[in-house]
């Protein structure tokens, strides 16, 4: 007969030992079964697993993993404001559970830079770190990559970071992808809010400058200084409404600072896309909701994150992996900010 349940205190987490006492065992045989090794019959096992459920028992992973000298962590950085990053979030998650890893995640935010979301993460004995459109120097990163593997993802480095593995979208083919979507509508005056000095930024821009040039439209190039929040979108969509004459289509830098545009150009009763098509980039969430129906640029997420934790799995596995970046192929995504030019 089971004994009367034990009190576990209100806000302790129940351990070891509270198992043992709700099944009447001891708690080596509760280690041996939340172990699954050798050495308890199959209806001590049964009564065990009860017994946790019943008081809430959940083992703690990452102790036993600090036992085995192995966190098996895979740090990531990831901006808190950025609706891509939570994308690839989800990505990661997906790719790197199933092969036995566990994800520590550190934000980048207001008030908290990329020196002290890594530092949180070395601190946690992650093994290597995903970092998801880091802005530090080059060198940093190389800093970072000598002491473990290191993946960035969603920015060139052009071979200015020993040892630093890229995986990222061809952005300036994504930003071609757009303008001729643009130019086959019939437009003619596009301009380009561009990222500043984000990552991706100047190979957006050069696809956008490649693109206009190839279609004969060089002489109505126009790049205004942006930046990756909603803000900057607005604020190079209220420079465009003041311009003469005014652009008909504009490419945004991301989702985020097309939304921007977008509430600039409703505020001042500019119709899209019956005045003004809109185009941004990533497909986020953000662009999906049914009241944004934003086209734009889509980023392979759930490629990019494979191809980070593999890569990150990789060097941790001393397997082989192919040299030089891994660069995803970007895919335009068409729903309702673009349509023919009045």
């Amino acid at each position: 007969m089971v004994p009367p349940t034990p009190a576990v205190p209100h806000g302790k987490r129940p351990t070891l030992a509270d198992v043992a006492a709700r099944a009447g065992v001891s708690t080596a045989l509760v280690s041996i079964v939340m172990r699954d090794a050798k050495g308890a019959g199959a209806a001590t096992r049964e009564r065990v697993l009860r017994a946790a459920q019943e008081i809430g028992y959940r083992p703690d992973a990452r102790a036993r993993l600090l036992r085995s000298h192995r966190s098996h962590l895979l740090g990531v950085q990831f901006g808190l404001q950025h609706p891509f990053h939570a994308d690839l979030l989800e990505g990661i998650y997906a790719v790197a559970e199933p092969a036995g890893y566990q994800i520590a995640l550190s934000a980048v935010a207001a008030g908290r830079g990329e020196q002290r979301a890594t530092d949180t993460l070395l601190a946690d004995r992650c093994e290597a770190l995903i970092l998801l459109g880091p802005q530090a120097p080059a060198a940093r990163l190389a800093e970072l990559a000598a002491q473990l593997p290191v993946v960035s993802v969603a920015r060139r480095l052009r071979g200015s970071a020993p040892g630093v593995e890229v995986v990222r979208t061809a952005d300036d083919e994504g930003a071609r992808q757009a303008v001729d979507h643009l130019v086959a509508l019939g437009h003619r005056d596009i301009a380009h809010i561009d990222g500043g000095r984000a990552p991706g930024a100047a190979d957006r821009r050069r696809g956008y400058r490649t693109a206009m040039s190839r279609h004969g439209l060089a002489d109505r190039v126009r790049v205004l200084p942006g930046g990756l929040t909603e803000e900057d979108g607005a604020a190079g969509a209220s420079a465009l409404l003041d311009a003469a004459p005014r652009p008909t289509a504009v490419l945004a830098f991301n989702d985020r600072s097309a939304t921007g545009v977008l509430d600039t150009l409703l505020r001042a009763r500019v119709p899209v896309p019956d005045e003004i098509s809109v185009i941004g980039f990533d497909d986020s969430h953000l662009a999906r909701l049914a009241h944004i129906n934003l086209t734009t640029v889509g980023q392979d997420v759930p490629r990019l994150a494979e191809l980070a934790v593999g890569r990150a799995i990789a060097r941790l596995e001393g397997e082989r992996i192919p040299e030089g970046e891994a660069v995803v192929a970007p895919h335009l995504v068409i729903r309702g900010t673009t349509a023919e030019p009045a």
